[in-house]
């Protein structure tokens, strides 16, 4: 099964490009291509790589993108670039393309980001903190991440922390996972899940 690749690109020609990219060397699936990027849509997309232009955020909240694509997405997110990029930009990535990448370096590229997003199993005798048994909790009762910070006075991006440190610990991905592993840890009753 190929996997499943999110194109965000502002530039029509330039996600066109990729797209076809793709589309020739069939590694990968573009399951969907986007001017801008909205957190509820790339939940029904479930891709396993967004690729896109960090220009559709402005300059303040670039340092926050993928935080922001974790609350709603566990995929891989590669930057695509048609300048040079900052170094921190760079490092909260799991990858990055340039505009002027030849089409078999673009694949291994993103065949390199999503091999490098698999998250370490867990360690072993790691244990959840206490604070990250009740994030755990919430998230099983179906609580939102606004809805968790806002329970525990914490910012979203700690809440999305937390809930990436509960999945490398239990190294478990979902949410419907995460409700057993409470479910069979005594965490929560069969009762207070939605």
């Amino acid at each position: 099964m190929s996997k499943r690749i999110l194109i965000v690109v502002p530039s029509a020609i330039a996600a066109k490009g990729l797209e076809q990219v793709f589309s020739d060397l069939g590694e990968f699936e573009v399951c969907a291509i986007l001017q801008d990027l909205s957190g509820p849509e790339i939940r029904s997309l479930d891709p396993d790589a967004i690729i896109l232009d960090p220009s559709i955020y402005d300059y303040a909240s670039r340092s926050h993108i993928k935080a922001r694509i974790a609350a709603y997405s566990e995929a891989a997110v590669i930057g695509f670039f048609t300048a040079p990029a900052d170094e921190e930009l760079l490092r909260q990535l799991d990858g990055s393309i340039g505009l002027m990448d030849a089409p078999t370096a673009i694949i291994r590229k993103v065949r390199a980001a999503l091999e490098d997003h698999t998250d370490a199993p867990r360690a072993e005798g790691e244990e959840l903190s206490q604070r990250e048994k009740e994030i755990l909790i919430c998230v099983a009762k179906g609580m939102l991440n606004k809805e968790i910070a806002d329970l525990y006075n914490i910012s979203i991006y700690t809440v999305i922390t937390h809930r990436k440190n509960i999945t490398r610990k239990t190294g478990i991905k979902t949410v419907a996972g995460l409700t057993v592993y409470a479910l069979l840890n005594n965490l929560i009753d069969m009762n207070s899940v939605e």
